[in-house]
């Protein structure tokens, strides 16, 4: 529930999108003096003591948090999740082979900016049947030689996560396993045992824009191309501890104050992202039923790789959208309008999301069929 005396409307934006309400009061607290400091966080050095606190706090928390073994490097980046796409391929291809699972707009634009830099090919795509389900990993056609395997693990446009990540050694490759968790990052929990390198966006789960994290193993840290920007290096970034150049500290310093909004939540005995995943199959429960049970609206993904976090549906009848829209707008339901390449409607349900919010949004479109079919 909200704190306000009177109540937000409920945010359902793909990216940036809703944050949660403690971290934005307290950074709104702590705008002009950082714990007595005399600056506010936009305004300190990041070489100075007081960010160097914050970001390691921050680093501290996400490692707990996600339980990211020793062995992997925590980097703090920018160029957003677009970015990591050439910076990925910089860094790791060497300029060989990279394999591609395409599921969607996401993973399509990951194997286009690749092919700049390394020769790019798809191992599997679902774009013929409308990037509506994922293939069966057994039918993948993996490269013996490929230097990584890369997938997004949720596809923010189209509405499709992997429930479970592929286990590329039983599949016969030895490459590492490079995931874009951008949209569902800190939702649950992550498998690092099959995972060589984990990037994404802050802007969807972990705070502001402009910054990226990146999780990398470091028996990956030494292979980047000649041509890789020092500033997008790994290697150089995880020697600098994240400050080889001047990092994003504002978003920074907004992701550690979610890091530990989310360390303390708690649902039952669960806390942390386990009490986060509890809550988001919760919530993704309750709309996608809804949706299901209707003939007013349609959610057109296979149930086996449903989004928690993105549910793309669509009406029946089109011609009624912008009424949608609009009725949703006064109601207090926002960014409702789907992606400009798939249509129909997009309900980004993140962590920041309560429950009392996608209530809101199904006892309106209830109401919405009532008055419309």
């Amino acid at each position: 529930m909200t704190t306000s005396a009177v109540r937000r409307p409920y945010n359902f934006s793909a990216g940036p999108a809703a944050m949660p309400e403690a971290v934005l009061s307290r950074a709104a607290a702590e705008m002009l003096d950082w714990h007595g400091s005399g600056m506010g966080v936009m305004e300190m050095s990041h070489r100075g003591k007081e960010f160097g606190e914050i970001i390691g706090q921050a680093e501290s928390d996400f490692r707990q948090l996600m339980a990211v073994p020793s062995n992997f490097r925590i980097l703090f980046m920018q160029g957003g999740g677009l970015g990591e796409n050439a910076i990925v391929p910089l860094n790791l291809s060497r300029g060989g082979t990279v394999d591609f699972v395409v599921t969607g707009s996401w993973s399509t634009k990951s194997l286009k900016e690749a092919g700049r830099y390394c020769k790019a090919r798809a191992a599997t795509s679902n774009a013929e049947g409308g990037h509506v389900a994922i293939p069966d990993p057994q039918g993948w056609s993996l490269s013996p030689d490929a230097a990584y395997v890369h997938l997004c693990s949720n596809e923010t446009i189209n509405g499709i996560e992997f429930q479970e990540l592929p286990d590329l050694k039983a599949l016969g490759s030895d490459a590492p396993l490079v995931i874009d968790f951008s949209s569902h990052v800190a939702s649950r929990a992550v498998d690092w045992n099959r995972v060589g390198l984990a990037f994404g966006g802050a802007q969807k789960n972990l705070g502001p824009a402009g910054l990226t994290l990146v999780v990398v193993r470091e028996d990956l840290l030494d292979r980047a191309l000649p041509i890789c920007p020092s500033a997008f290096s790994y290697k150089l970034v995880a020697e600098n501890d994240s400050m080889y150049n001047t990092p994003p500290t504002w978003g920074i310093y907004m992701a550690g104050l979610t890091f530990q909004w989310l360390r303390e939540q708690r649902e039952g005995e669960l806390t942390g992202v386990a009490a986060m995943e509890a809550r988001n199959i919760a919530k993704a429960k309750l709309l996608y039923d809804f949706i299901d049970g209707s003939a007013f609206y349609e959610s057109r993904v296979d149930p086996s790789c449903r989004s928690r976090m993105n549910v793309p549906f669509l009406l029946a009848d089109e011609s009624r959208n912008e009424a949608f829209l609009a009725g949703a707008r006064q109601a207090g339901l926002l960014q409702l309008k789907g992606h400009k390449s798939v249509g129909g409607m997009r309900a980004s349900i993140y962590n920041a999301m309560p429950l009392e919010g996608v209530q809101a949004l199904v006892a309106y479109m209830r109401e919405f069929e009532r008055l419309h079919a």
